[in-house]
């Protein structure tokens, strides 16, 4: 099924187009196309090892693409790569800083990297995170440690923030405060955000766009909401799982008791109509879309599910 293209002209912060890698282990991330529009949150969400943190290095150049292009803020990653990082933010989930450097240490590093740092806006963000100046960066907590990535991310008129993994081991008053900030951050419309999580809990009221990958393969880039609209979770007994259900579904997950399946949504209209009426046929979750596409136990159906365009 192929969603329509959202229309608009709003101009592109992130466009990747053909992007492919191999790698010699065998794993390939393989044919990546879609655009991010400035001033929107896209959540980039996969399985571990799906190639999330392989594609955030291909934008960012840190590894070299096979095939493809990538243009951020305009500039291909490559060849105008100096213009294009001076417009880009980068929060890990880890942190690139030495650790015997005090946060006043690491403003004077990190300064001279961009025409445009604000040393007034970086020592607001200090204030409001609660970070001091003559801590080190081996002191700071791991929430710490993503409010410093944050504020260094934020203190040279960024426009594009791009974010991989940083709320992993947060508690949930730390990730609110971050979602809080990401919609501070992009209400002008003119700044963007590239989200890689697998907690996609924060996903759910945060993002605009959705692009999944999984096995190194684009499953779907659009809408969030085009996305968790597409599927249904369909919930039985072992006795209910018939051929009607293993043939439309896309994955599904067995259990001592029963199964769920995960479906497009048109495939399930019929379903208690044919004397299933004991089946519960419930939306799906973003967290259940993953689990179910890739689903071991029993996965059946079409893997080459949904693709909308982010255009």
């Amino acid at each position: 099924m192929v969603l329509d293209a959202i229309s608009g002209t709003e101009p592109l912060a992130l466009s990747v187009n053909g992007v492919s890698k191999q790698y010699d282990s065998g794993f390939r991330l393989d044919d990546i196309t879609f655009d991010l529009p400035s001033g929107y949150i896209m959540g980039l969400i996969g399985p571990n090892g799906a190639g999330k943190s392989t594609l955030i290095k291909l934008i960012l150049n840190m590894v070299r693409r096979d095939a493809g292009s990538i243009e951020v803020l305009g500039y291909d990653n490559i060849t105008n790569e100096e213009q294009a990082k001076e417009r880009l933010g980068v929060v890990f989930d880890s942190s690139y800083f030495v650790d015997v450097w005090t946060i006043r240490k690491v403003e004077q590093s990190v300064r001279g990297l961009y025409s445009t740092w604000n040393h007034r806006l970086f020592d607001g963000y200090l204030r409001r995170f609660g970070l001091d100046r003559r801590k080190k960066v081996k002191e700071l907590s791991r929430g710490m440690l993503m409010k410093l990535m944050l504020a260094v991310a934020l203190s040279h008129d960024a426009r594009l923030l791009i974010l991989d993994e940083p709320t992993s081991g947060l508690d949930v008053l730390a990730r609110d405060e971050l979602m809080d900030i990401l919609h501070e951050y992009i209400e002008d419309g003119e700044h963007t955000v590239l989200f890689s999580t697998h907690i996609t809990s924060d996903l759910e009221n945060a993002a605009d766009f959705i692009t999944y990958i999984t096995r190194g393969r684009l499953y779907f880039t659009g809408p969030k909401d085009e996305f968790l609209d597409a599927f249904r979770v369909v919930k039985g007994g072992l006795g209910d799982l018939d051929e009607t259900i293993r043939a439309r579904a896309v994955g599904i997950h067995r259990y001592e008791t029963g199964f769920d399946a995960l479906l497009r949504v048109e495939d399930t209209r019929d379903l208690n109509g044919a004397g299933q009426a004991r089946l519960l046929v419930e939306p799906a979750s973003i967290d259940e879309i993953i689990r179910l596409t890739n689903a071991r136990n029993g996965r059946t159906g079409n893997g080459n599910a949904v693709k909308g365009v982010a255009r």
